[in-house]
């Protein structure tokens, strides 16, 4: 991938000029516009959203209606001039909300990764094939707004690879190697993130800030589990690992770079009549992410190591799968994706559990070969 030559080594840093410090800006965005839209509603249509619900599924428009709400609509001034909060402005803050999600994950996992992928060509191929999604979605689900949506979705196609590009240009050239604890606090952080995603998916993009109260215990503890994990992840010093958990890390850097781009499609497959083509497509993405992977890390392994490797990897997948199929059958979920969130947490934490005790094991009784993890390379 092409890019822009990369800055000196220790040049400064703007701390706020972070995918994560711009996500949090955009949600709280998001929800800026879901009381102004409240207020809206309620002063200019006294809280009936039928007008447009008739061309939305079920499940959206649960207002909040409560005494402070009705206070502050009852005080607003001129409150007709936030029709645009209706449909208008979540169109344009959409796409940077997905995409500076996805970039924070990735930013967590490898900085240097983060850094190239967001200046180079796929930042684009992203944001046209996420708008090109949100648009289908738009038309599919016609409405009086449809063409001022689709609009305005096309300038934050532009606008936000713009951003994602300045926000890197800011990341220090430092690739990163990680370590079996940090792995385990990127999953609890991504874990987290996701449960702070969808909240504010049901809560606010589906226009239902009633849903608020009950959401606000669950996104408290997301909140608390994110802050600590970054903590604590900050504060661990990245080592070397065995041939197993830096074939896993160097897999999950694959798949997120493969993922990238059809992402959005992939997900909207599941819900708009093609979930096989979706699976298929999620599915091939793994298969090309473990094949670039296996090939870096098992270079120069000799025949014993790699089928103990496959012994490794059959142990960990077979205990990944447990836990992961017991956490999404442990509770029954509004949507689909907290369940497959909280499966596929727990079976990565599983895997990179029993990859790193097994390598500790297989390094210290029969090999030397320790790999880091910001190429990935191995050697005796």
């Amino acid at each position: 991938m092409r890019h822009a030559p990369d800055p000196l080594p220790g040049g400064s840093t703007r701390r706020w000029a972070r995918p994560e410090a711009f996500l949090c800006l955009v949600i709280g965005l998001v929800y800026l516009n879901q009381v102004l839209f409240t207020v809206y509603m309620l002063r200019v249509h006294g809280g009936d959203a039928s007008f447009i619900a008739k061309y939305l599924p079920e499940g959206y428009f649960a207002l909040e209606d409560g005494a402070a709400m009705r206070g502050l609509a009852e005080h607003f001034p001129m409150p007709e001039l936030l029709a645009p909060s209706l449909l208008r402005v979540q169109a344009f803050l959409e796409l940077p909300f997905a995409l500076l999600a996805y970039m924070t994950v990735l930013r967590w996992l490898d900085r240097g990764l983060y850094r190239r992928l967001a200046r180079s060509w796929p930042v684009w191929a992203a944001s046209l094939s996420y708008t090109f999604v949100f648009c289908l979605v738009e038309w599919d689900l016609r409405n009086p707004y449809t063409m001022d949506d689709i609009v305005i979705r096309a300038c934050s196609a532009v606008v936000t690879p713009l951003l994602l590009r300045w926000l890197a240009g800011q990341e220090e050239a430092a690739p990163e190697e990680r370590s079996f604890a940090q792995m385990l606090l990127f999953a609890a952080s991504a874990w987290a993130l996701g449960q702070i995603v969808l909240a504010v998916y049901d809560t606010a993009l589906l226009y239902n800030l009633g849903h608020l109260g009950g959401r606000l215990p669950g996104m408290a503890v997301a909140v608390c589990v994110l802050a600590g994990a970054r903590w604590a992840s900050s504060r661990l010093r990245p080592g070397e690992v065995g041939d197993a958990l830096a074939s896993v890390i160097n897999g999950l850097r694959w798949g997120l770079l493969l993922f990238f781009v059809p992402a959005l499609a992939v997900r909207y497959g599941v819900n708009f009549g093609t979930p096989l083509l979706a699976g298929a497509a999620g599915l091939l993405v793994c298969a090309v992410a473990a094949v670039y992977a296996l090939r870096s890390t098992l270079t120069g392994a000799g025949a014993t190591r790699i089928a103990l490797w496959a012994v490794q990897a059959a142990v960990a997948l077979l205990a990944g799968a447990a836990a992961g199929y017991a956490a999404v059958r442990l509770v029954a979920d509004t949507y689909y994706e907290a369940g497959l969130l909280r499966g596929a947490v727990s079976c990565f934490a599983v895997v990179v559990t029993v990859c790193a005790l097994t390598d500790r094991v297989l390094t210290d009784r029969f090999f030397r070969r320790r790999c880091d993890t910001s190429g990935t390379t191995c050697a005796e």
